[in-house]
């Protein structure tokens, strides 16, 4: 069974986390979790497969990407995940919540506070971001389901994207497993790579939105709507090119610093989706938003989701990295 199939017989319709923790699992015993790693020669697949749950769900994608990114790290780091396993991707760091490390025999012991946690309450394993005596960041694996490990119900008031429950964890004397060396997790290749799969998944939700548009057009062709149309091919297609010409350079060489190609593709990937939110809500006015619930549900999570981006602050980024160099064609 391929991904669409699987959701040919599943309602897009997620009213809790403990719904997206149950579609994960089946994904995963499906093994429709194992995707292309980045870099070996199909990424785009894997951007392909990303784009599909988007476009299917994003609090589910949320997860999906996670557990799939996830799973590329252990194993680009030298590890093997345990089979079966459903895992959370956290590596937020933000001044309020920080997991120190240190070490215990062949293993680590984790204190303090995660924040943003998405899956938290359903996943049986998460992959994250700790730091030891020296302050270097440690990536480490965690079974969640061991004494010392606390769900809690803190940080996620959110309605967009609200069922991924994103809350904080707390671990007190929690063991764990470190993956890979200090510094590993931001200095791999595969971390910018991952970063390209992050919009794959916007596109996938744009594109979803725009289908509607598409089918709108095709049923009643009035001349407003199909401006809109042509503005939302432009913003789509634009999007998509970028996304295979990544795929294809990561391919290309795989062992590249790929932070150019990402913040590029991020950039945009956000752009051509906030394009599609704008003119498709414009065309086709408030009947999706009220009565089309997979609409409304895309509609209230993809500006969510979106600011996974820094907005100016990664533009800002990227005009250091071209302040030098020429546009050719």
């Amino acid at each position: 069974m391929d991904l669409q199939a699987f959701f040919n017989r599943q309602p897009a319709d997620y009213a809790d986390t403990q719904a997206l923790g149950r579609c994960l699992r089946a994904l995963v015993e499906l093994e429709l979790d194992q995707l292309p790693l980045p870099g070996d020669g199909q990424t785009l697949e894997r951007f392909q497969r990303l784009a599909e749950v988007g476009g299917h769900d994003l609090g589910l994608c949320k997860l999906y990407e996670g557990h799939t990114d996830a799973l590329a790290i252990i194993q680009q780091l030298g590890g093997s995940p345990t089979p079966g396993s459903t895992w959370g991707m956290w590596a937020a760091e933000p001044p309020s919540a920080k997991v120190r490390v240190s070490p215990q025999g062949q293993l680590v012991v984790l204190n303090g506070r995660k924040a943003w946690c998405s899956g938290a309450a359903v996943l049986s394993h998460a992959l994250l971001t700790a730091w030891d005596d020296q302050d270097q960041q440690q990536l480490v694996a965690v079974a969640l389901d061991q004494p010392g490990v606390t769900v809690t119900d803190d940080g996620w008031q959110a309605v967009g994207m609200g069922a991924t429950g994103s809350v904080e964890v707390l671990f007190d004397s929690v063991e764990a497993q470190a993956i890979g060396q200090p510094g590993d997790y931001l200095q791999r290749p595969g971390f910018w790579q991952g970063g390209i799969g992050i919009a794959a998944c916007w596109y996938g939700a744009a594109q979803s939105l725009a289908e509607r548009l598409r089918r709108h057009c095709a049923q009643r062709p009035e001349p407003h709507a199909l401006a809109h149309l042509g503005a939302v091919d432009c913003a789509l297609h634009a999007a998509a090119e970028v996304l295979r010409c990544s795929a294809l350079s990561i391919d290309a060489a795989p062992l590249d610093h790929a932070e150019l190609h990402a913040r590029r593709a991020r950039a945009v990937v956000e752009h051509a989706a906030e394009q599609v939110i704008f003119h498709v809500g414009h065309a086709l006015g408030a009947g999706p938003y009220c009565k089309d619930r997979q609409f409304a549900r895309l509609m209230a999570d993809l500006p969510v989701f979106l600011r996974q981006s820094h907005a100016e602050r990664d533009l800002a980024e990227l005009g250091k990295q071209v302040i030098e160099g020429p546009w050719t064609l």
